[in-house]
């Protein structure tokens, strides 16, 4: 008899340290997302900021000027549930505007033009990784809140699912060549 309630008790033990592991787990995944999304935020940011600094700059012609201030703008006071769609048109706009015909001659003219476009290409690229990084982290939270053991005990409490973060955001060709 008191093997038996020795084996039970050994079992329950068991039981308690892996669901305390899995719960531990979820939670380092949750702490990793944040700090994803934080930084995906900051890069979006950053590329704005540099968007808006390019539009300045005086290079570019004052039509193409307004129309990358006005997304780079539009972008950086996105609400949630519009930022997916400002982001994608920043980066349709900053293609179109980098892609013009002798837009690095016109750049490399000014004093700090290549500090400009270093920074330009650091960014987007910065873009490109921080939301890759951010969409796996989603994906892996997903599978783990997914598990019949997170959802039976509910170890994620009543978090929803992390949504991925899809934008367009290939760099312009003449940024991606390099």
């Amino acid at each position: 008899m008191t093997t038996l309630i020795l084996v039970a008790g050994v079992i329950v033990v068991l039981a308690a340290v892996y669901v305390s592991w899995r719960a531990g787990r979820l939670d380092r995944l949750h702490i990793r997302l944040e700090t994803a999304h934080a930084a995906l935020d900051a890069a979006l940011l950053r590329r704005a900021a540099v968007c808006l600094e390019l539009a300045g700059s005086r290079i570019l012609d004052p039509a193409t000027s307004l129309v990358l201030a006005a997304a780079a703008h539009e972008a950086r006071t996105a609400g949630p549930d519009e930022r997916e769609h400002a982001e994608s048109d920043l980066s349709r706009t900053l293609r179109a505007v980098v892609d013009q015909e002798r837009f690095r001659e016109k750049l490399a003219e000014l004093p700090a033009g290549s500090a400009l476009l270093a920074e330009l290409e650091e960014a987007v690229a910065k873009v490109v990784y921080s939301r890759r990084f951010y969409n796996n982290a989603a994906a892996v939270t997903r599978t783990a809140q997914r598990r019949w053991l997170a959802r039976s005990l509910r170890l994620a409490g009543h978090t929803d699912y992390p949504q991925f973060f899809e934008i367009d955001d290939a760099p312009p060709e003449s940024l991606a060549a390099e």
